[in-house]
């Protein structure tokens, strides 16, 4: 080899392996300092890849446990709803067992009243769990296929999901098949037809533009409401949904009959149904009428405030007295004396039948009586002041005569009401349990997708580590090894920078 004083090949060879152990010691301490085996694309860039992807699928996973998280909360949220709602048969079956005894002395109205309290308070939870209405609507917000997204590897999204299906999911008396059912032992499920217009007309529109204003009244309840079209209008089916929200609580379901297409009204109790006219008869979704249920009608007219004749000394007295099958009831109605209001009257009607199977149905200040029981009404005048009494309702009982379809039965089963009652609660019962299985079968199903989850997500995160973190023992060997070798690389170029020095040597003579 040739000595050369213009180009020092030796010093040359230790600077560029100086360099090299200097990018190693520096690669070195950034893995150390970081923690990762790669720090930019080019430390491993196939490596970088995948382990971004473990990483990503990671992230969804976390995010899947709390979004699984949250759908369980909800469900829980759910069923604590349906216990409640299972608890609350449980008491009505108590109350139509009691009122399914013949023996039983006291009085079924009682009983009657706290079952339908009850059918109203299983509508108002069923409406605040989700699973009281229609789907679509507020009260039936979860009556649908709920998707609780959890995430994965799979690159299928249907694998990234687990599904509780609930759409026939709703809980309210009128889905459970108890809205019409009573304990009371007075009237049996009768329906009412009233024509529906277009009903045979094929994509038929009602109340398109417009609205319809409806009464309900049993004897508990008085409910005016109005039903709008929108400026799409209803269909049938839409009308009918529409129709049953309003009647909810009332003890009356509403549906269409499949032969005729005609607006179907039922309940075991007695009603009243009254449609108003919106506009034209196109326009309607009822024909306007009232309709009531098919039994023994007594039309008591419009009921006034009772006045004493104070002409007379105020001795002037209506009496009126309830007979059912052959048999006059022991409290009358009687109007003497003291000032009377409508509302009194009323009661004094309600407290007069009460336990006799009649009801009372108040629309507004018209009082109907209606059974399936033989009953009539009679009413005696006294004028005991010699003059024309100023007071009482004088038109109490204006056309006070039975109407209705069919012949009043001599005699009524006071407990067939509650063994039909005792029959629907038993499937009520079976379909609130199947949506309980629905329900809890939907918790166990994304528990064990958290599970799952949770594995995957520790299971990605060693994959990501094994491939991105560093290994801390070969790294700080890595130093040890860098730091020799750029010490050893210092020394070695130092003496090839020395070596040209050893040329001057021939120079000397």
């Amino acid at each position: 080899m040739a000595f050369s004083i213009q180009t020092n090949v030796n010093a040359l060879v230790a600077q560029e392996n100086l360099n090299v152990n200097s990018q190693f010691q520096s690669q070195t301490i950034q893995r150390l300092t970081s923690g990762y085996r790669i720090n930019q694309s080019g430390d491993d860039a196939a490596g970088l890849a995948i382990a971004n992807k473990f990483r990503s699928d990671t992230a969804e996973l976390t995010q899947g446990v709390r979004n699984a998280n949250d759908g369980i909360a909800q469900l829980q949220i759910i069923d604590g709803g349906l216990n409640n709602i299972s608890k609350m048969l449980d008491r009505m079956k108590t109350l139509a067992t009691q009122s399914a005894s013949s023996t039983y002395t006291g009085d079924r109205g009682t009983l009657q009243s706290e079952y339908s309290k009850l059918i109203s308070e299983i509508d108002r939870q069923a409406s605040n769990v989700g699973l009281g209405g229609a789907s679509g609507t507020d009260q039936g917000r979860f009556v649908k296929s709920l998707g609780v997204y959890l995430g994965g590897a799979s690159q299928t999204q249907d694998n990234a999901s687990v599904t509780v299906d609930l759409t026939s999911g709703r809980v309210d008396s009128a889905s459970l098949g108890i809205s019409s059912t009573s304990i009371q032992g007075t009237m049996p499920t009768t329906t009412l037809a009233a024509d529906v217009i277009n009903k045979n007309a094929a994509n038929a529109k009602f109340l398109e533009n417009t609205s319809q204003s409806f009464t309900i009244a049993t004897a508990g309840v008085e409910k005016t409401f109005t039903i709008d079209g929108g400026s799409d209008g209803l269909t049938k089916d839409q009308f009918i949904s529409a129709l049953n929200v309003q009647l909810s609580g009332s003890g009356v379901s509403a549906s269409v009959d499949a032969t005729s297409g005609s607006l179907k009204l039922a309940s075991t109790n007695g009603f009243v149904f009254q449609a108003v006219n919106a506009g034209t008869v196109a326009e309607n979704a009822v024909t306007a009428g009232t309709y009531q249920k098919s039994t023994i009608v007594f039309d008591g007219g419009v009921v006034t405030d009772y006045d004493p004749d104070l002409a007379g000394g105020g001795a002037d007295s209506r009496v009126m007295t309830i007979r059912v099958n052959g048999t006059d009831l022991a409290d009358t109605v009687t109007l003497a004396g003291a000032a009377q209001t409508k509302d009194q009257i009323f009661t004094s009607f309600k407290n007069a039948v009460a336990g006799s199977g009649l009801e009372v149905i108040r629309v507004g200040d018209h009082m109907y009586l209606q059974g399936d029981k033989a009953f009539s009404v009679t009413n005696v005048f006294t004028d005991d002041g010699g003059t024309t009494s100023a007071g009482g309702p004088a038109n109490l009982m204006a056309n006070g005569a039975h109407a209705g379809a069919g012949t009043a039965p001599a005699a009524s089963d006071v407990t067939s009401g509650a063994k039909d009652a005792l029959t629907k609660l038993g499937l009520a019962l079976a379909s609130l349990g199947t949506v309980q299985g629905t329900v809890g079968a939907g918790q166990n199903m994304l528990n064990y997708a958290v599970r799952l989850a949770q594995s995957q997500i520790s299971n990605f995160s060693a994959a990501e580590s094994r491939i991105r973190d560093a290994d801390v023992a070969a790294e700080a060997a890595n130093l040890t090894k860098a730091q020799v070798l750029q010490q050893a690389s210092m020394a070695a170029m130092a003496q090839a920078n020395s070596a040209p020095q050893a040329v001057l040597a021939l120079l000397r003579g």
